[in-house]
């Protein structure tokens, strides 16, 4: 579904404001080696003036080094030496600026199959995916690849941006057929929210100001869409409240204990009742404090300290939620899984470390019921085990019982990562579905997706 304009709003960055509007926006660039990504982000920090002097002469002194005719902007995001050495992206690069309508972190994410995982990482926090295409080459496989990725963790909104309009003269017809392409594609694979926009990241048409050589678009520039998206609060609207516990705090001369964290999904107030998992626990939120006090209401994501009306056994790794619309609580998970490691594959009978939100335990793999194809999001059955880079369906059993929701409905209760007990690296990342099954995959219903997993 392409869609003609984003809708406006508002953000506060107080604590008892809703924090789904148009505040901080997290974006991550996505596409195939050598269509743009870098060269955009460099253009959008350039010619939003959110480069200091000294790094646009560091950049301008390296690419005349290298007999550039212009200062090549795609090195502002390249920062390590074999990226600027190769002329590739090869680590997640991110990069922080501010316009006065709103503050944005961009994930650069490598293109090359080889670091699927890296754009993963990028991907897994963002708000808006910016899928890149070469004009001149329409979709390839690796665009197709990062807008399934992108729609399988659930970022609520797609930028499709078909770049190097200069190479085609500019055409109408070529943006068209691209657009129309990536409309019948995001229709399987279950993309929602998506918005195209012809550009030249080189020549800057389009990204921050509107190009003079494509009258024919009347939409907004890349920049003036970013601003006005709205974005839906962690949890999603209306969420259940969701505080995992960080720490406990025992302040001198108080009798009651606080419990500290960032609130994962909804909203927290005194008079709440709650839920203490896994013991079961109930009680009602007495007060709820922020950084500079006591608050009347605060919203995920913000980080609070509440205390209940009654002294009960609270730590480190439980969770404070909603009596009325509890997690699911259980030690059965059946996870969709991105292997992150080279030095082993994921195999059943092999444990690890699972860190969910605040909470840590012990994690057998029990069986690796198939590997997703991510070129076309069909799953391969008996594939056995998950090599590097490999997103697959896992089953797990965990020593001790786990808070979650379905990351559809929330992405900090709804996910986890497996930790290699030996190195202390994150081997894996994972996504939890409904009632601890995967999420439904492109193209296939919730209930498609519950059958074939009973």
């Amino acid at each position: 579904m392409l869609v003609e304009s984003p809708e406006h709003g508002a953000e506060s960055a107080d604590p008892t404001e809703s924090a789904g509007s148009t505040g901080l926006l997290r974006i991550a660039t996505a596409g195939s080696v050598d269509d743009g990504k870098s060269t955009l982000i460099g253009r959008l920090l350039h010619d939003a003036k959110a480069v200091f002097e000294d790094q646009l002469a560091a950049v301008a002194a390296t690419s005349e080094r290298r007999g550039a005719s212009s200062t090549d902007l795609s090195l502002l995001t390249d920062g390590l030496r074999a990226e600027r050495e190769q002329g590739i992206t090869i680590d997640v690069a991110y990069r922080y600026f501010a316009t006065p309508a709103r503050t944005f972190i961009i994930a650069d994410t490598p293109g090359h199959v080889q670091y699927t995982r890296n754009m993963v990482t990028g991907a897994s926090t963002a708000d808006v995916a910016m899928v890149l295409v070469d004009a001149r080459k329409g979709l390839v496989e690796q665009s197709r690849r990062h807008a399934l990725l992108a729609s399988l963790l659930r970022v609520p909104h797609v930028v499709l941006c078909v770049n190097k309009m200069d190479l085609v003269g500019h055409s109408q017809a070529a943006f068209n057929e691209i657009r129309e392409d990536f409309a019948e594609f995001a229709g399987l694979a279950g993309i929602g929210s998506v918005t195209a926009v012809p550009m030249s990241a080189l020549h800057g048409d389009n990204v921050v100001e509107p190009g003079t050589a494509m009258p024919w678009y009347g939409g907004p520039p890349l920049l003036r869409h970013l601003e006005t998206l709205r974005v839906p609060p962690p949890g999603g609207p209306g969420s259940a409240a969701r505080l995992p516990v960080q720490y406990v705090l025992r302040p001198a001369g108080s009798g009651h204990r606080r419990y500290a964290g960032s609130i994962a999904a909804g909203s927290l107030q005194p008079g709440d009742a709650v839920i203490v998992l896994p013991s079961g626990r109930t009680g009602r939120i007495a007060e709820v404090h922020g950084p500079d006090g006591p608050v009347g209401r605060a919203r995920a994501p913000f980080a609070v300290a509440v205390t209940l009306d009654d002294q009960l056994d609270v730590s480190r790794g439980d969770m404070i939620c909603s009596a009325a619309h509890p997690p699911h609580l259980g030690q059965d998970i059946d996870a969709t899984v991105c292997w992150m490691t080279a030095r082993h594959p994921l195999r059943p009978g092999a444990t690890y470390l699972l860190k969910h939100t605040t909470r840590t335990v012990r994690a057998r793999v029990a069986e690796v019921v198939h590997r997703l194809d991510v070129g076309t999001g069909r799953p391969e059955p008996d594939a056995g085990e998950l090599a590097l880079n490999e997103i697959g369906r896992v089953r797990l059993r965990t020593s001790a019982p786990l808070m979650y929701d379905a990351y559809r409905d929330s992405r900090a209760t709804g996910s986890f990562i497996l930790i290699d007990e030996a190195t202390g690296d994150t081997a894996g990342a994972a996504i939890i579905g409904v009632d601890g099954s995967v999420e439904a995959g492109p193209g296939e219903s919730a209930e498609d997706s519950t059958r074939e997993h009973t």
